[in-house]
């Protein structure tokens, strides 16, 4: 993947027809890097990183689902010696009122772009996987998710073979301005009349294996993109642990591992009449124009052998977090 884009990321959407660009996804700012590489011994590295956009009036507002929708899992197990090809990808795009826009929002749209990819190749060697993923297009409260998938594999070396392999989720949302009386659930969240700004928040967390001999590798990743109400925050949560095949008798899993978390984060505000510039726009004029943003990218390599490599990233962006 190359590091200054976010795979699958969609920069079409724009706040309003002056211009004011939602976010570019084609250049994304690098805030932190962490890289290790060291052929030998490499204790332990851990890292939690956490982001919340909090606040009333800056975070998404999820679409709400569909009426008619989907639930579907897919597990898989193997246990194999020799060559193994084992790929899931997964493509979402949702969007509310109406149908998917094709250009800019209009007033009280919301749209939600998900993928997931998940792939594992060995050209010989010892492989035992799990692997549980689990869809559902449902409206999510806070606390569940859309995508939760879940992998423990256990990879050992014959005769030179090695193992690659690469896993991704990225969770694009923007709307339009709308009013907090359509869409938050609760009366006492908001005053009447209060208004919901434009917004475009992207994410993703990636890691990459190559030319691993011998390890035990587990994944966990979340993501929630459909609500009911504006109350209900987007959410995007990945973790992954690697140590040594305990077979191995070696005590280090052995080969590269890589992971690169990224966020680029666009708000507006709600605007207000001491903020009127007499435009059409109601409750004031700020709603469209850019107030916030944040990008972010974090990015950690470990080669050689490896007792034990930690990450967990978690995100959250709504009105309630």
């Amino acid at each position: 993947m190359r590091w200054k884009k976010i795979s699958g990321a969609n920069s079409r959407y724009i706040f309003s027809q002056d211009k004011h660009v939602l976010v570019d996804a084609q250049s994304i700012s690098i805030n932190c890097r962490s890289t290790v590489m060291k052929f030998g011994y490499i204790a332990t590295i851990a890292l939690v990183a956490l982001v919340a956009i909090v606040g009333f009036a800056a975070a998404d507002r999820l679409p709400n689902q569909t009426p008619e929708n989907q639930v579907f899992s897919i597990d898989t197990v193997i246990d194999a010696t020799g060559a193994v090809d084992d790929k899931s990808t997964m493509s979402w795009v949702i969007a509310t009122p109406g149908a998917i826009p094709t250009g800019i929002l209009k007033a009280g749209q919301s749209i939600s772009d998900v993928t997931y990819k998940d792939a594992i190749l060995t050209n010989g060697g010892k492989l035992a996987e799990n692997k549980n993923f689990d869809f559902n297009s449902k409206d999510q409260a806070s606390g569940l998710y859309n995508i939760e998938s879940q992998k423990v594999l256990t990879y050992a070396s014959t005769e030179g073979a090695h193992m690659v392999g690469e896993e991704e989720y990225t969770l694009s949302v923007a709307g339009n301005y709308a009013t907090g009386d359509d869409n938050i659930r609760c009366v006492f969240s908001t005053n009447h009349g209060d208004l919901l700004p434009a917004f475009c928040n992207i994410v993703s967390a990636k890691s990459s294996l190559v030319n691993v001999n011998s390890a035990q590798i587990s994944t966990k990743g979340q993501i929630r993109a459909v609500a009911e109400s504006a109350d209900v925050p987007a959410g995007l949560n990945y973790q992954i642990a690697v140590t040594p095949d305990a077979n191995s008798g070696s005590g280090f899993a052995e080969g590269t591992v890589s992971t690169v978390f990224a966020g680029s984060i666009m708000e507006a505000r709600d605007g207000g009449d001491s903020n009127y510039d007499g435009t059409d726009a109601p409750y004031g004029a700020t709603w469209n124009k850019t107030s916030a943003t944040n990008t972010w990218k974090d990015s950690t390599t470990v080669t050689g052998g490896i007792k034990t490599m930690q990450k967990a990233f978690a995100y959250q962006s709504g009105f309630r977090v």
